[in-house]
């Protein structure tokens, strides 16, 4: 049996997609999801699933804290699912290649720091896109960088308002992102 841990700083709707999909596996579970935010309502969805979690600060981050927790449950993936902090370099270097972070957009488009959420989804507006599309790659020291390891394209019509690009993006997050997860278990 694997143990995914999920990092969320929102609402938890990818992390909600994950243990649902993991609940009653026999291959994998989740053992945590941790939020650096305390009212972030992804720790609401966690307990519905009976998950534990953890919330912790920058700091507690920078600190070594979240590692050692990890280490405690014998993570075998951590899984960022909406996670705005950089990655410290020793958190990556105690799971290395076992960080997996879902990007809102067919990277490197639109991938760096500060690009999250409608910020990424204005973006591809602006642009005139005519497409876009979520990226699942693993985790470096650098924001968004990672290896590729699944993309997956939806189009974007030019009447596409940034919340509608929103609702096609996060469709496909729901549909790949847990069985991306299961192929890395």
């Amino acid at each position: 049996m694997k143990n995914i841990a999920i990092l969320a700083s929102g609402s938890g709707s990818n992390a909600e997609k994950i243990m649902e999909y993991f609940k009653g596996s026999a291959k994998a579970r989740v053992v945590l999801v941790a939020s650096n935010k305390t009212d972030s309502f992804v720790l609401q969805r966690a307990s519905k699933f009976g998950v534990p979690t953890f919330t912790f600060s920058k700091s507690d981050l920078t600190a070594g804290v979240l590692t050692e927790k990890l280490k405690m449950l014998h993570v075998d993936l951590v899984v960022l699912a909406g996670f705005l902090l950089k990655i410290p370099d020793s958190l990556i270097q105690a799971f290395p290649e076992r960080i997996v972070n879902i990007h809102p957009a067919l990277l490197p488009k639109y991938g760096g720091k500060g690009k999250y959420g409608m910020h990424v989804h204005q973006a591809v507006k602006d642009a005139g896109d005519q497409e876009t599309g979520i990226t699942i790659h693993l985790v470096n020291e650098n924001y968004d960088e990672g290896k590729i390891i699944f993309q997956a394209a939806v189009a974007v019509a030019s009447t596409d308002s940034p919340e509608a690009i929103a609702q096609k993006v996060h469709a496909l997050e729901h549909k790949y992102f847990p069985n991306v997860i299961e192929s890395l278990l």
